[in-house]
């Protein structure tokens, strides 16, 4: 076999003439050093040189030039992607893979496409379960968030969390790691802000869409009601939207969380006195549906919104 110099000599030159120029010595040499000389050319072509003949060589140059002047290039046409050499057959081709900083990134994007946030900032996607305060007062908590998320890796119904405190002690945020820790796991989840969303349930009317809504928050891989015990229920809002919901993600074993200034006693006492009735017949109905889907867990702390 032939020296593995004398190949890339011979095919600089074959290069060369193939595409109409005119090299002198000079620009030739440049371009073995550029090209042949290169470290991982010359590295990727000794691991192959079994596979290779002058004449397969000379038909891959445009490849091995190619490979060079875009393995450093800054060309916004394929950025975030780096050139990989690779034998085609008896020829050497190039193709282009995602770098591991573009892998990273396009992951972390189609995570965030897995979160749907309803009434809530945009800001709850950037928060990382590792970033948040280990505090005493919330260690239990957050425990529980990493147990559950452990199950979740091979059980797609494990149980939800149920996070009661004070104002401010970071229920919300601790519900926000998670979201976006369930999503880079491949779930689909919808957090909304209770309150609001109730709120806005007459929205639906003028399209018809409350059904579809309703729908979609019974089936998402995981659903995050936020803050919830601060709305202003009706009987139709308690029992044919909420009550519809937590029904039917009974029935199937979904997860689902809640976040409340209320423990569990204390909501019920909410769901029992709405606008126009005290039923606590049914406020004790939705109760064990809540109770059913989640586990209490009493988030400590100060108020971490006062300055």
């Amino acid at each position: 076999m032939r020296a593995i110099g004398d190949m890339l000599s011979d095919a600089a030159k074959a290069a060369a003439a193939k595409n109409g120029h005119d090299f002198s010595a000079e620009s030739f040499e440049k371009m073995k050093k550029q090209v042949f000389a290169d470290p991982d050319v010359r590295a990727f072509l000794t691991a192959h040189q079994d596979q290779l003949t002058k004449e397969s060589v000379d038909a891959s140059f445009a490849s091995l030039y190619e490979y060079c002047r875009q393995k450093d290039s800054h060309d916004k046409v394929i950025s975030g992607y780096l050139p990989q050499l690779f034998m085609e057959g008896p020829l050497i081709g190039i193709r282009y893979q995602a770098s591991q900083d573009k892998q990273r990134r396009d992951k972390e994007a189609a995570a965030k496409r897995r979160i749907e946030l309803i009434d809530l900032p945009e800001k709850l996607r950037r928060v990382k379960l590792a970033d948040l305060d280990m505090a005493d007062d919330r260690k239990q908590a957050l425990f529980e968030v990493g147990a559950f998320l452990q199950a979740y890796q091979s059980n797609p119904h494990a149980k939800g969390l149920y996070l009661s405190g004070d104002f401010g002690v970071g229920k919300t945020y601790i519900l926000a790691g998670l979201a976006n820790r369930v999503a880079e796991m491949g779930g689909r989840v919808i957090f909304l802000h209770m309150p609001t969303f109730i709120a806005g349930l007459s929205s639906h009317f003028g399209d018809n869409s409350l059904q579809t809504e309703i729908q979609r928050l019974a089936a998402c891989d995981v659903l995050i009601l936020d803050d919830i015990g601060a709305e202003t229920l009706s009987p139709w809002s308690r029992d044919d939207v909420l009550g519809v919901i937590l029904q039917a993600r009974m029935d199937n074993d979904l997860p689902t969380f809640f976040s409340s200034n209320f423990d569990m006693k204390a909501l019920e006492s909410h769901f029992s006195a709405t606008k126009n009735a005290d039923d606590p017949v049914k406020a004790a109905r939705l109760m064990q549906r809540v109770r059913y889907l989640a586990k209490e867990v009493v988030v400590y702390g100060n108020n971490r919104r006062l300055p």
